[in-house]
């Protein structure tokens, strides 16, 4: 069904909301449809199109305190669970144009570029609640630079780096020449995931940052960051937190690289596992300890308002943990795996962001393990068409495919992306959760398909 409602066109499913969240594809059947006595209902916006946006559409459209979804500008798959907008997500006063004709509750932003433009501080004085962190919080995730400096004051443990400019490119080229083994350089600001750049060859480095700061990613690397390399094996940890207080949600490990065994160019993630096998509790209190407990207090002590998601990608080196990246928001593919092993309700927490009850709120997580894997377009992460229509067996019992790049057409679905589906599966083990999700592609097709069968590999 599409109808416009003052120029912003919205296309849903032809259900009601409880019919929607009965026919949820879901590997479980815990879905609470009726909402408890006494306990307030919420309308709900989502910003973004993605794989990740999909399933927070898919998780948040569980909760019984879920009144009305909708989401910005959304997929097809999140047409199947809410109302899709065709919005621009760093249109600010449109979304307060449609968050005050629909009375919306919670503005939940899925990617990072309205965070660092400053949606939050944009409703800071609205009556909607942001999910998402302050403008100046979110510079943790929009500049290399900025992260590094939190993190040099605060004691969290992260890779030596210097910063570099046209004013000072010869000291960059001096930096390069005294690094042992791989040169990491990164741009400083956002570059849609391109802009980080490991090199064996020290000539190679040289020409690299000077066309980086010369306009290789954009403004993003007018500033380029030098990193001493880190060899050791990643995964990523996320936080629910309210500035002040947090909770940690499932951990994950995403893949990368497009070819099997970790090897070709990098993507936007091609799978990822929940939980990490080698995450113990140990390591998870020193993760606390060194990482988590620091960054929430610089938080508090710099008071910047974060209500919302701190995505730490970090990396083990000789058993202890280091900080590669910050992230304001949720990571994709990961949020694939670890929204279905949440029990929690979704809703329930982003209030506890807003009311202060989040120190004693407890995050209940499914024991089983997640495993989801990407199907991408042809010729992925390079140029790719789009437009090829997708066909889904509907025998598929035991995944759930989360819609990335998708979109309907006429009657169709069709790609709309490089990242198409993230098919995802729960099992004893990841082994058996990889199995599950590879039965299951074999029932998705469309022209040019490409997906690793390997996620999961190394652990």
């Amino acid at each position: 069904m599409v109808k416009s409602v003052n120029g912003i066109y919205e296309t849903s499913a032809d259900l009601t909301h409880s019919q929607q969240a009965l026919t949820l594809p879901s590997p479980t059947s815990e879905l609470t449809i009726f909402a408890p006595h006494n306990q307030t209902m919420h309308k709900v916006l989502i910003l973004g199109s993605g794989g990740r946006e999909h399933a927070l559409a898919w998780k948040i459209a569980q909760s019984p305190l879920c009144e009305k979804l909708y989401i910005g500008p959304g997929n097809a798959g999140t047409s199947e669970v809410g109302t899709n907008i065709a919005i621009d997500i760093l249109d600010f006063k449109a979304i307060e144009r449609y968050v005050d004709r629909h009375k919306i509750d919670f503005l939940v932003v899925g990617p990072e570029a309205p965070l660092v433009k400053g949606i939050y501080d944009h409703f800071a004085k609205h009556k909607v609640k942001v999910i998402g962190p302050s403008k100046v919080a979110s510079q943790l995730e929009g500049s290399k630079s900025f992260a590094n400096d939190f993190m040099r004051s605060f004691n969290i443990p992260t890779a030596a780096s210097v910063d570099i400019t046209k004013a000072n490119l010869e000291e960059g080229y001096a930096t390069i020449d005294k690094q042992k083994g791989n040169i990491v350089l990164k741009a400083d600001g956002l570059a849609a995931g391109k802009g980080v750049l490991i090199l064996e060859d020290k000539a190679e480095a040289k020409r690299q940052l000077k066309a980086m700061i010369e306009g290789k990613f954009g403004a993003a690397s007018e500033t380029v960051v030098i990193e001493q390399f880190m060899d050791g094996i990643e995964f990523s940890v996320f936080v629910a937190t309210d500035g002040k207080s947090y909770q940690v949600l499932p951990i994950a490990k995403d893949y990368k690289r497009i070819g099997e065994g970790d090897t070709g160019l990098n993507t936007g993630g091609m799978g990822a596992i929940s939980p990490v096998p080698f995450v113990d509790e140990a390591l998870m209190a020193q993760v606390k300890e060194d990482i988590i407990e620091p960054t929430i207090e610089g938080l508090k002590i710099m008071e910047y308002p974060y209500k919302g998601f701190i995505f730490l990608g970090l990396i083990l080196v000789k058993g202890k943990p280091y900080v590669i990246e910050y992230n304001c928001r949720l990571g994709d593919p990961e949020t694939e795996v670890i929204l279905p092993r949440m029990k929690s309700d979704l809703l329930e927490l982003f209030a506890a962001m807003h009311d202060g009850s989040l120190a004693d709120y407890k995050v209940k997580m499914r024991k089983k393990t997640a495993a989801t894997i990407m199907l991408v377009s042809q010729g992925y992460p390079g140029s790719y068409p789009k437009g090829k229509e997708i066909l889904i067996d509907q025998s598929m019992e035991g995944s759930i495919a989360f819609h990335a790049g998708t979109k309907k057409q006429s009657h169709n679905t069709v790609t709309n992306g490089g990242r198409v589906i993230a098919v995802t599966s729960l099992a004893k083990n990841h082994k058996k959760a990889v199995k599950k999700s590879l039965e299951n592609i074999s029932k998705i097709h469309f022209d040019g398909m490409n997906y690793r069968t390997d996620i999961g590999f190394d652990l």
